[in-house]
């Protein structure tokens, strides 16, 4: 029996080709998330933006009084449909100067709204295209605890990938502003991907590091629960968020929240600095009713926010200040801000996203450098070339179709459609398509919805808000540099073909 097996070749050749093929396609739908994942998070760093470019006639303001807090509080109560579990008030700041309170029902259905300085609700929020954008970066739209898994799993896979680099490379450093240009392009290629990878490491290591911690949280607060508290993660959770407040659902009416800011103010009046970033009301027409205020202290602190918990009767039943944070609190409280570069203004903002772009770019090159040495070595793999170029500029075009249908529905549910749809439809393109084709396909229709995504903007929302015409020019100055390159890619093929 064993003769035989050896003479027919065991496993045959055959079988060799096809694990190896579909390993081969395991790594690149992995890689494929990791650059999804990528892009994402740099276009999500501007999720308050993007919140004002669609809200542009909201009011904006500084402050709000707390007889507006209340008035707004009480009228989205009462457009509930049934008993409110839950009230988020967000209070008006620099990034997204307007109030919103989310309403959250007892039969699950959740409802935002807008508030002037009145107090007067204004209308329901617009957030479809934020919502579809940071679900996607967070947990790619799949079952929450799955979706976030996956992509700490991707995080740690990117901070693998950047050490592993610098160990396989050990004059990255010392070559770190050299660049083999004019030669073969995939030379230029993969000194261009080692640059990018020295010069801004800092952040490459920063964000993965963060969003590996982010996505494999509730494994981490599991691990330490199993290991120090048998099991008991509620014991974890304690140690870094306020208490639930006692149990009492006897019927009541809704919490009056005046007398709490007041008393929110008599703690923190010695430090004008201090400001309400937002408060959460549970259970608010039960006996039980508690709110949480989440007070920022004015320090330069990345995790800056001091809580106060008051029950129905106004006791201060729970008081924690960010200058007592213990290391693990700290690191907890800054690891979004981090992650994301909410923490020093537009400048910040702009370089985090600038910078996620050269990560989506590192993700993206590194299988481009491994598909053109197959090429080099004679082993090239035309089919999983053609996918991954309908990846690359796929997304960017899907992601551009799904910021235009945002302008006429707020519904996330048909932006992730529309999303998988272009998705779909450019990866069937590869059975038609070359890779060259493919990408120009991709680069000029996101060059030409970009443009046509900030005219319509304008048409359709206005101008009420000067960051919607900043987001509306960047929008329409990518679309035209997407162009640009686009053109000047068609003219060297042109001079190719005259030449030949």
């Amino acid at each position: 029996m064993t003769k035989m097996k050896k003479r027919a070749g065991f496993p045959s050749p055959d079988l060799v080709r096809a694990v190896l093929k579909g390993h081969s396609g395991l790594g690149l739908a992995f890689a494929a998330i990791l650059y999804l994942v990528c892009l994402t998070g740099a276009i999500a760093v501007f999720a308050n933006e993007f919140q004002r470019w669609e809200n542009p006639g909201a009011e904006r303001m500084e402050t709000i009084s707390a007889n507006a807090v209340q008035a707004a509080y009480r009228t989205a109560m009462d457009r509930a449909d049934g008993p409110v579990e839950h009230v988020l008030i967000v209070m008006p700041s620099e990034d997204r100067p307007w109030p919103t309170l989310r309403v959250d029902a007892e039969d699950g259905t959740r409802t935002t709204w807008i508030a002037d300085s009145a107090g007067r609700i204004t209308g329901e929020i617009r957030e479809g295209w934020t919502k579809f954008l940071t679900r996607l970066h967070i947990n790619l739209h799949l079952p929450q605890s799955w979706g976030i898994f996956i992509v700490g799993l991707a995080g740690v896979a990117l901070l693998s990938s950047l050490i592993s680099g610098l160990l396989a490379h050990p004059r990255i450093f010392r070559d770190a502003f050299h660049l083999r240009l004019g030669g073969s392009r995939r030379l230029q290629g993969a000194d261009l991907h080692n640059r990018i990878g020295v010069w801004a490491l800092p952040f490459h290591l920063t964000a993965s590091l963060t969003g590996a911690l982010l996505g494999l949280s509730t494994v981490i607060i599991g691990a330490i629960g199993f290991a120090v508290f048998n099991g008991d993660t509620d014991k974890v959770y304690a140690i870094f968020v306020a208490p639930h407040p006692a149990e009492d659902a006897r019927p009541a009416p809704p919490l009056d929240l005046r007398s709490l800011f007041s008393k929110v103010a008599e703690r923190t009046s010695a430090q004008t600095s201090k400001r309400i970033d937002y408060l959460i009301v549970e259970h608010p027409m039960e006996q039980g009713a508690a709110a949480l205020f989440e007070v920022e202290d004015g320090s330069s602190r990345l995790a800056s926010a001091d809580s106060y918990a008051f029950d129905r009767t106004g006791k201060l039943y729970y008081e924690h200040k960010a200058a007592d944070n213990n290391v693990g609190q700290q690191i907890l409280g800054s690891l979004g801000l981090l992650h994301f570069g909410w923490f020093g203004g537009g400048a910040i903002r702009i370089a985090y996203g600038l910078l996620g772009i050269g990560l989506a770019y590192l993700a993206a090159g590194g299988v481009n450098i491994w598909l053109a040495r197959r090429r080099d070595k004679g082993q090239p793999a035309p089919g999983l070339e053609r996918v991954w170029a309908a990846t690359v500029w796929g997304q960017p075009l899907a992601l551009t179709c799904a910021a235009l249908a945002a302008l006429f529905t707020s519904s996330v549910a048909l932006l992730i459609w529309t999303w998988a749809a272009v998705s779909i439809a450019l990866l069937g393109a590869t059975a038609l398509l070359p890779p060259a084709m493919l990408s120009r396909v991709g680069r000029a229709g996101t060059g030409l919805l970009l443009i046509t995504v900030a005219a319509a903007h304008l048409v359709v929302m206005g101008t009420g808000d000067s960051v919607t015409l900043i987001v509306d020019g960047a929008l329409g100055m990518i679309g035209l540099g997407l162009l640009a390159t686009f053109g000047s890619q068609i003219s060297v093929f042109r001079r190719t073909l005259k030449a030949a």
